[in-house]
């Protein structure tokens, strides 16, 4: 009787992992629809990535990976380079890189494979929304190869793939941070008004002084920690740019005229713009090769100098878990989730990243003839997300993670080294140029087309 009882249970657990619903959730979250449990499914995916790469970094994990073959030779340096680098500091990075590579290409063949799928009726709607067990063996088969790649030049090219797609994925946070921000202020706007509670306002301003406070603060260290007097020019330009930028942003924001364009524009969005901003800032200023002007946390807690390099130090050797890396993940996973059950309201926001309006509200479960509860297929008229354009959303993230957990270190072919480098410096700085030109844009453009539709 057992026997048969689990002979059941294995069924439908294998009509979940390879039927053409995501009934995978369905136990959590019966009412949910069928494009929501799907995103967070595939978001499950590169989370469950993302754990493995962190994994493989973790202090001990080299003396596994070093087995992996042509990784080390006897575990003392690189194959085919002698005495040069200290294996142990390279084997966690070539791992992360192999990861990333493969849910980077996982992703983008169903971003290829799902380009203009219009409706659930589509055959290919079936693969995205099914077949979970087979897309985990994909995931694992490409896993598996990737780690079997030749060196040669494959980490230096690789890294310039990670710097481009982490560019791009950095404006997509700043768009879905801006996003959110709006939702957040309307509504808790909304609810003061309806309910004539104070406290909603004054959540709203608490909130927004403490963004504030914590940007003006970082500025502050920045000066004291990342500057000296005869040195680090980049980065008093960098710092003095970034707070004018966001001084100027926020005193827009609150301008007449533009809260009579967009009444729902506040300090509130000002405020998470800025402190993004200012993350961005320490991230690129951590990139600096010139250890004057980036001394590690742990040196600025411990009152430790690190100016000169010790004299025992090892090419290579890199510090996996900084501060910056931290808040990153922690950016990165709200981010990754807001994307998989967002419901914009904002007609531009749903245009770029390509859902419909409403696309994430709930709906009623529906309960098949084989009693298995399954997601309601709200996609039947039309998708309401991209397929392809959420898959590359997710292709991008997966760079974005590899930069992160290997801090943006630049390999170096000739010493097989792991080294800060500039261009990872301009990158992100460009990124914050860029994201508070798309934020301003966003407060200027209904005066300058007062006919499109801007809500």
């Amino acid at each position: 009787m057992g026997a048969c009882l689990a002979l059941c249970s294995l069924a439908s657990c294998a009509s979940c992992l390879c039927g053409s619903a995501p009934c995978l959730l369905c136990g959590c979250c019966p009412s949910s629809n069928n494009s929501t449990i799907t995103r967070l499914v595939f978001s499950l995916f590169l989370l469950m990535g993302t754990m493995v790469s962190v994994i493989m970094i973790l202090p001990g994990m080299e003396t596994e990976l070093r087995k992996i073959p042509g990784f080390c030779q006897g575990g003392a340096s690189v194959v085919g380079i002698d005495n040069v680098a200290n294996c142990d500091a390279l084997v966690g990075y070539k791992s992360v890189y192999r990861m990333c590579f493969a849910m980077t290409c996982f992703f983008f063949l169903f971003s290829a494979i799902m380009i203009r799928v219009r409706s659930s009726k589509d055959p290919r709607a079936a693969i995205q929304n099914g077949f979970w067990f087979f897309k985990f063996l994909i995931l694992v088969g490409i896993t598996v190869g990737a780690f079997f790649i030749p060196d040669g030049s494959f980490h230096t090219v690789w890294f310039y793939f990670g710097v481009v797609g982490s560019f791009i994925f950095i404006i997509i946070q700043l768009i879905l941070l801006i996003d959110f921000a709006h939702s957040w202020n309307k509504v808790w706007v909304g609810n003061a008004e309806n309910s004539d509670n104070k406290c909603w306002f004054a959540g709203l301003l608490s909130f927004t002084f403490l963004f504030f406070a914590l940007a003006i603060t970082a500025v502050v260290l920045f000066y004291v920690y990342y500057t000296q007097p005869e040195d680090c020019t980049e980065h008093k330009v960098f710092i003095s740019l970034n707070l004018i930028f966001c001084i100027i942003v926020s005193i827009v924001s609150i301008l007449p005229k533009i809260q009579e364009a967009q009444p729902h524009s506040g300090l509130l969005q000002a405020s998470i713009i800025s402190l993004y901003t200012m993350y961005v800032t320490w991230s690129a200023m951590t990139n600096n090769p010139n250890r004057k002007c980036n001394p590690s946390l742990l040196s600025l807690v411990s009152n430790v100098s690190t100016t000169e390099p010790s004299g025992d130090s090892t090419p290579g050797q890199v510090q996996w878990w900084d501060a910056q890396g931290i808040v990153g993940l922690i950016i990165f996973l709200f981010c990754t989730l807001y994307a998989s059950i967002r419901s914009s309201s904002n007609t531009q926001v749903n245009k770029l990243m390509q859902t419909e309006e409403g696309g994430g509200s709930g709906g009623e479960g529906v309960v098949g003839e084989d009693g298995i509860c399954r997601a309601m297929d709200n996609e039947e008229e039309g998708v309401t997300y991209s397929y392809s354009f959420f898959h590359f959303h997710l292709c991008l993230a997966s760079l974005y993670i590899m930069m992160t957990l290997t801090n943006w270190y630049q390999p170096d072919t000739t010493t097989q080294a792991m080294q800060s480098s500039m261009p990872a410096v301009w990158v992100k700085m460009s990124s914050s140029w860029l994201g508070l030109g798309l934020y301003l844009w966003t407060l200027i453009a209904p005066l300058i087309f007062p006919d499109r539709d801007f809500n």
